[in-house]
């Protein structure tokens, strides 16, 4: 398991949340870019620490991400990078949640 596609998905969530707050005066751009990202960070940090809950806050998070872009899918590349992004990381995270449940069994 690694941090990396969090703390990454989670670094372009908190820039695209500020970028389009600054392009467009979008408050829903802010908070939910910035949101989300800072989930995704500190879940990337517990993940890193081998904290407990990391690997939850990933998956939450990156469902999250994909469950708020996919409706806005076909409106331009924006909502497509967010939505491939979102499941990418819920798929990586989901896979390594369900096989760390699994081996405990």
């Amino acid at each position: 398991m690694s941090a990396y596609p969090a703390f990454l998905v989670g670094g372009l969530c908190v820039v695209g949340g500020l970028t389009g707050f600054v392009r467009t005066r979008s408050v829903p751009s802010l908070v939910a870019g910035v949101g989300v990202g800072l989930l995704l960070l500190w879940s990337a940090d517990k993940i890193r620490q081998g904290a407990p809950n990391g690997l939850e806050g990933a998956f939450i998070a990156s469902a999250i991400l994909l469950l708020s872009s996919a409706p806005r899918f076909k409106k331009g590349p924006v909502p497509k990078v967010l939505t491939v992004t979102g499941a990418t990381t819920a798929l990586y995270y989901g896979n390594t949640l369900y096989a760390i449940r699994n081996s405990r069994s």
